[in-house]
């Protein structure tokens, strides 16, 4: 199955909402998919399918964008921001396209094929800029193999705060060397929850007492979460939200000059309103 010789039998073609509906409960989000501006599909050449047993390897979906995103501004110098809302708009709506899934059928993944999906559809859909967020961005970074840029979003301060606490009662971060040089090679306390949950247990009643409240305040953010009473499932949420760092990527289209970070307000403006 990992046979070059398979790959090269695979075809991208402009695809339909039910190439997307074969795939779609292999995806994290599998939830009704919405509106969409373009999808394609991953094809076994013809006579293929049925020795392979699906008609769709794999399916890449783009949308429209949504209207702000702080690390678009940080990729694009700003160059969407600044406008009314009707103007911000229109130039996003123009020159943007969101790249929100990309679905490889399990048994064919490893083949860098989501990679090739991504650099081969993203010239098809003839705008300026393709941009995509990834929840495991750090851990499978096939976006940047397709020759996207990556932007991390910063941690925020809440998080900052709550792993400070953390280390002031005894609960570090550390960076254990791998076993094989010596060390444990143990799990990570800040990504293992139940080697957390073990060491805040152990806490002395003066340390337990101060955590406490700093979880309590961290919580306060999570809406129904903030009630939540110590235990195994709440150190695991909280752990989600600490390590929760989506990842920002985005594609200049090289065809395009628009993004030419000397050109104006007014003539990103002006081009908008003559529809240029």
């Amino acid at each position: 199955m990992r046979s070059c010789s398979i790959c090269k039998k695979l075809r991208i073609i402009r695809g339909c909402l039910d190439d997307y509906r074969q795939l779609a409960h292999y995806h994290y989000r599998n939830s009704p998919l919405g509106p969409f501006a373009a999808i394609f599909a991953l094809k076994p050449a013809p006579g293929l399918a049925g020795a392979l047993h699906t008609r769709t390897v794999g399916v890449i979906v783009y949308t429209m964008p949504s209207l702000s995103l702080e690390l678009r501004n940080t990729a694009t110098d700003n160059f969407f921001a600044g406008f009314d809302k009707s103007t911000q708009l229109a130039l996003i709506n123009k020159n943007i396209r969101c790249i929100s899934r990309v679905i490889i059928e399990p048994r064919f993944r490893g083949l860098r094929l989501a990679s090739r999906l991504v650099r081969q559809t993203m010239p098809e859909m003839n705008v300026p800029v393709i941009e995509a967020m990834a929840v495991m961005g750090m851990v499978n970074p096939f976006f940047e193999k397709a020759g996207m840029k990556a932007y991390t979003a910063k941690m925020p301060a809440r998080c900052i705060q709550l792993i400070e606490a953390l280390s002031m009662v005894g609960i570090e971060e550390p960076s254990p060397a791998p076993a094989c040089a010596g060390g444990s090679g143990g799990a990570h306390p800040l990504i293992d929850a139940e080697k957390l949950q073990r060491k805040l247990e152990r806490l002395p009643p003066p340390k337990a007492e101060f955590i406490e409240l700093e979880i309590r305040r961290f919580l306060q953010s999570y809406g129904k979460r903030r009630n939540s009473q110590p235990a195994l499932e709440r150190t695991r949420y909280i752990l989600s939200k600490l390590t929760f760092r989506p990842v920002y990527y985005i594609w200049f289209n090289p065809r395009y000059s628009i993004l030419d970070t000397r050109c104006s307000y007014a003539d990103r403006k002006s081009s908008i309103e003559k529809g240029d």
